[in-house]
């Protein structure tokens, strides 16, 4: 890997795994609604303008905007959501760490849409053991008034959305000869669409002007929402969906850093040892089975997924 893939892959570790941090600042300010309805206008501004200064196409068939439509939901509107109403009750850098659980719901869903079937041991093995990772994160008695609690199950349910996007995506998007760019803006600007519709029923509280909260949620919209997904495009184009996985692996070390450095959150033995089992479960999948080389063709779920 290039010295400036390695530099990409570092700032989107940085600017994904600090999201949950953001995020909880954020909350000092804002409703989740109106964090994320700015979130994902800001992510707006950031691509469209980029997609329509490289000429490129946007779609105009309905069909494709709805299928952009659903992706922004399950994608966004809804993730982002109970991220927000989630942290409002657990701590930053557990949302991280819950958030790694998202590559075995994609293949659980997938799975069950019978988009993806296979089984071999490894998958077996590693949806076991990153669940059971799950559950020790989530059963100490010490938890059970917050991350065993609505805020703990909001973030789970969050990282499983994420599952059933990546599917629907797969399923749907993958491959209709639009630039992903294009699509992440228009994902972006139907979303931004559902959060307005969404307001009056959690966004019209007044909020309060901090200057921590009103800096986080910009810098949520704009580099932990737009400018990340660049980066993350760039990386997948110049070293392949493989080395963009990485990211599953950097984004709990990072959000349990700045949680603890920045919020002074407190890290629990329990949640250690879970979050290793989870990342390992997440990595024995995410191993490829020995197979002739003729057969070794990347789906174009296996690319969704490493987005």
């Amino acid at each position: 890997m290039s010295r400036s893939s390695m530099a990409r892959l570092a700032a989107l570790a940085l600017l994904w795994g600090s999201g949950f941090l953001w995020i909880k600042l954020a909350l000092r300010g804002f409703s989740p609604v109106q964090i994320v309805f700015v979130r994902l206008a800001l992510g707006s501004l950031v691509l469209i303008p980029l997609a329509l200064h490289r000429g490129l196409r946007f779609p105009v068939e309905r069909a494709t905007w709805g299928h952009l439509s659903v992706a922004a939901l399950v994608a966004n509107a809804i993730p982002y959501t109970l991220f927000g109403v989630g942290e409002r009750t657990v701590d930053s850098h557990l949302a991280g760490v819950l958030n790694a659980t998202t590559p075995l719901w994609t293949a659980l869903v997938a799975f069950l849409a019978g988009t993806d079937r296979t089984v071999t041991w490894r998958r077996g093995a590693g949806l076991t053991l990153g669940f059971i990772g799950t559950l020790v994160i989530l059963v100490p008695g010490e938890s059970v008034g917050g991350l065993a609690g609505p805020g703990g199950l909001a973030i789970l349910s969050a990282s499983a959305s994420y599952g059933v996007s990546y599917v629907y995506m797969g399923r749907f998007l993958t491959g209709s000869g639009l630039s992903p760019i294009v699509l992440s803006a228009a994902q972006l600007a139907a979303g931004t669409a559902l959060m307005g519709l969404a307001l009056p029923l959690g966004g019209l509280t007044a909020p309060h002007w901090r200057l921590d909260a009103v800096v986080s949620l910009v810098v949520l919209g704009i580099l932990g929402t737009g400018v990340a997904y660049v980066l993350n495009y760039r990386l997948i184009g110049d070293e392949g969906p493989t080395v963009a996985s990485a990211t599953t692996y950097l984004l709990p070390v990072v959000a349990v850093v700045l949680g603890v450095l920045v919020a002074a959150e407190q890290v629990t033995v329990s949640m250690v040892v879970g979050a290793l089992l989870v990342l390992g479960g997440v990595a024995l999948m995410k191993r490829p089975e020995t197979r002739p080389v003729a057969d070794e063709v990347e789906s174009p779920l296996d690319r969704e997924r490493a987005r």
